[in-house]
């Protein structure tokens, strides 16, 4: 068989990662904004996403609830353009950015999963 045939190996997920990994500076992320991120555990990938919104951060684990799919369509581009909610590019359900509560679409009701972050001294890390 061909490299050019055969089928690229399925990279393993994680969905938790270790405290005290830094992320970002805290502004690196406009207010508000968002910000994606991948991060390599062992041989496993974590995908998340961190908002900035009021002076505050929050991370999530970049997945849908509707459908499993990540939530932007595009590089950190998880807010609506007016910054107020998350928007899920795929099937448009919105989420508060701050808790993750879902506020509509096919998901209203469902939440998002924290990704525990932090800012302190003007870094986002993880907690």
């Amino acid at each position: 068989m061909s490299e050019a045939a055969e089928a690229p190996a399925e990279r393993k997920r994680v969905w938790k990662t270790p405290p005290g990994v830094a992320l970002c500076g805290e502004g690196d992320i406009a207010d508000p904004g968002s910000r994606g991120f991948v991060l390599q555990i062992g041989e496993a990938f974590f995908h998340g996403f961190v908002v900035r919104k009021d002076g505050q951060v929050a991370g999530w684990v970049d997945r849908c609830p509707h459908a499993g799919f990540p939530i932007a369509m595009e590089i950190d581009r998880y807010l609506t353009p007016d910054g107020a909610l998350i928007l899920c590019g795929w099937h448009a359900a919105v989420f508060e950015p701050l808790t993750g509560e879902c506020k509509g679409g096919p998901c209203a009701g469902g939440r998002l999963t924290p990704w525990p972050v932090a800012a302190s001294g003007g870094i986002v890390r993880t907690a």
